[in-house]
Formats: C-alpha cells, structure tokens, sequence
C-alpha cells in the first residue's frame, strides 16, 4: 500500500515538474494573428505574452478604428493562444496522472 503511494507521489512530482517544464517551452512557442484585411498583425507566446505589433500606416490615420482593430484581433490571438495552452498543459497533466478507474470521466 505506501509503496503504490509512494509511487503515485512519485508519478505527481515528474507530472509537475512536466508541467514546469512545458509553461518554459510554451514561452517559445509563437501564435500568429491577423486582422481579416491583414493590416494589423500580431504575435503572441502560446503563454500569452506579446511579441510583435505589426501595424500597416493606414491604420494610423483613424485613432478609433487602430483601436478597434487593436481589440478584435489581440482577442482572437490571446484565445488561439489559450487554445494551446491548455491543450500542451492538459496533455502532460493526464499522462501523469495515476490510472484511477472512471477518472477520465472527469477530464
């Protein structure tokens, strides 16, 4: 019996430093959004941290709709970006965790 347990302790301690291990390598991992006209583009990390603003001059010359612009597609790259995230780390998560029956009912 404590050796199942320190084995599952075990299997949780590598599972976590996995995930560490993973959120390090979502860091490189680079998300690519546009806007539909392609004036606006943006880069974030899968860790939803921004690394590039592109912005076409055209853009310039209307502060509210740079803004507009600005709002739509950082949205929609922060949630690709999430998207992958949650992914890289549910797939670590679940490959760690312990073989308990009906668990993966849950996940």
């Amino acid at each position: 019996m404590f050796g199942d347990m320190m084995g599952m302790m075990g299997k949780l301690k590598e599972t976590q430093q996995k995930v560490e291990e993973t959120k390090k390598r979502l860091d490189t991992v680079l998300v690519d959004e546009e806007s539909n006209d392609g004036l606006l583009k943006i880069t974030l990390t899968a860790n939803r941290a921004i690394k590039s603003i592109s912005i076409d001059d055209q853009l310039l010359q209307d502060k509210e709709q740079l803004e507009d612009y600005l709002i739509l597609t950082l949205n929609k790259a922060i949630s690709k970006a999430t998207q992958v995230n949650e992914a890289e780390l549910a797939a670590v998560a679940k490959d760690g965790m312990p073989n308990i029956p009906g668990l993966d009912k849950f996940m």
